[in-house]
């Protein structure tokens, strides 16, 4: 499956860093991206991994990114925004994380992450050069937002 170079009505699942430089509206992503997010905001078609919410956490803990509230309240807050729903990890989804096809890099957010996205029949939506390099042929939809 190709990376995708233009989102339509596609399924989105939101790698960590996107989901937290979309709610905040960085300038990390391009122009196009945002509007593309509200789009997908009114149309339900954006998905949050519960591991992406583990890993705000971690990275929070880690003092690797700073939010100006409890992390906690960050996340049920932008999870109560309409149009974003918490796609579970199901038995399926976490067997498939372990029989990807070809050399993916062994980070098990990453690995959930696209077994979510080929389950979901989802575009899975980052910057991480590593997804987007597996997802050239292997299964799984991929867009980059960034600049």
């Amino acid at each position: 499956m190709p990376i995708v170079k233009e989102i339509k009505k596609h399924k989105l699942l939101l790698d960590t860093h996107v989901w937290i430089w979309s709610m905040i509206g960085s300038s990390m992503l391009k122009k196009s991206f945002h509007l593309t997010f509200e789009k997908a905001l009114k149309a339900e078609s954006i998905s949050i991994s519960p591991m992406t919410i583990w890993e705000v956490g971690m990275l929070v803990e880690k003092k690797r990114i700073e939010i100006e509230m409890d992390v906690l309240d960050w996340v049920e807050q932008a999870l109560d925004t309409p149009g974003i729903n918490l796609s579970p990890i199901t038995p399926r989804i976490a067997i498939h994380s372990t029989r990807l096809i070809g050399e993916v890099h062994g980070d098990p957010v990453d690995r959930l992450l696209i077994a979510t996205a080929s389950e979901k029949n989802a575009v899975l939506v980052t910057c991480d050069r590593k997804i987007l390099q597996y997802a050239k042929g292997k299964g799984i939809f991929a867009f980059n937002p960034c600049k």
